[in-house]
């Protein structure tokens, strides 16, 4: 492992080999990675992948198997106590109290962190206003929409003032609207010096984070900005090119094109197709084919891959490495 892992100095996070078991069960296994203060994180992976299991980890909540974690410079094994002062955690499901209202909610958060009464005042002043929740003030918390009740839970999560925010997936369930509302009160807060470490299964939210980390069944397979992971040598295949095929038909030209010689794979993207196609085929040869097959194509042209790219191509090259393995 390098220096620059094994170091917590100036960097909010730094895990190295984290591992946690359920009886025989490696939920995470050997996981590294550094956040550096003012970043935001974004954690991928699917579901069962170990996410959660790492906020735990890290904010003190489920004992470390093996391996390291510094958060904010504390070791989280001895001064887990500490850790959870420093910080903020905001869960995937809301938390908070239904039948309280956003002011109350507020004020009893305040009070397990035992802010003394004029910072309380102060530091609710300033969240209703940068979350925009003073028209919400008197309103029950449990009949707010999905996109306040999550304003709401991150003003709670923030009423410390701690500089690093763990936020499981906190778009899950919300409108567009509101996730886009809710990311961009994130930039703001990041602008102000506040670390976050997010985790998502949106693409477009991934696109968002400064770092991205990628869990796959307690393995860490991708680590790295977001430019860097897309010029992984696994994201482009020796001999191959990617292209986006834009149909009227895409359903239909989907199941065409993955018959013709010289592509590789190919997957709807909204209502066009991506695929990975030999660096021989010329696209006008490969238009011609699909209109031979009475595939009516608008355009085909040269395509930078995607994070989702990024992802679809690790995971299937971790899979095949395991089977590999298993063989």
């Amino acid at each position: 492992m390098n220096d620059i892992i094994q170091s917590p100095n100036g960097a909010a996070i730094v895990a190295e080999n984290l591992v946690r078991k359920f009886g025989d069960f490696f939920a995470v296994n050997g996981v590294s990675f550094r956040v550096e203060k003012g970043e935001i994180f974004g954690f991928l992976g699917p579901n069962g992948s170990g996410k959660t299991t790492v906020i735990k980890m890290l904010t003190g909540l489920l004992p470390l198997t093996g391996g390291t974690a510094h958060v904010e410079g504390l070791d989280v094994r001895t001064d887990a106590e500490e850790v959870r002062e420093r910080i903020g955690y905001m869960s995937q499901n809301f938390s908070l109290y239904n039948d309280l209202t956003v002011i109350e909610n507020l004020t009893f958060y305040g009070r397990i962190y035992s802010l003394p009464p004029d910072k309380l005042k102060r530091r609710m002043d300033e969240i209703i206003e940068l979350n925009g929740l003073g028209p919400y003030t008197t309103r029950l918390a449990g009949r707010l929409s999905g996109g306040w009740k999550q304003r709401l839970a991150l003003g709670c999560a923030m009423i410390h003032e701690p500089k690093l925010l763990f936020l499981d997936e906190p778009t899950a369930g919300i409108d567009p609207v509101a996730r886009r509302q809710l990311w961009d009160l994130l930039f703001e807060l990041s602008g102000h010096g506040i670390t976050f470490f997010v985790t998502t299964h949106y693409m477009d939210e991934a696109e968002r984070c400064s770092h991205i980390a990628y869990i796959y069944y307690g393995k860490l397979i991708a680590d790295g900005t977001p430019d860097s992971l897309r010029e992984l040598p696994e994201v482009h295949p020796q001999g191959a090119i990617r292209v986006e095929i834009t149909a009227p038909e895409v359903t239909r030209a989907l199941r065409i094109v993955r018959t013709l010689p010289g592509v590789r794979s190919a997957t709807i993207f909204g209502q066009s197709i991506h695929a990975l196609i030999d660096d021989h085929l010329e696209l006008d040869t490969l238009s011609a084919l699909l209109q031979k097959q009475n595939i009516a194509v608008a355009e085909i042209r040269p395509l930078a891959p995607s994070l989702e790219d990024v992802f679809v191509e690790l995971t299937y090259k971790y899979q095949a490495k395991m089977e590999a393995n298993r063989a």
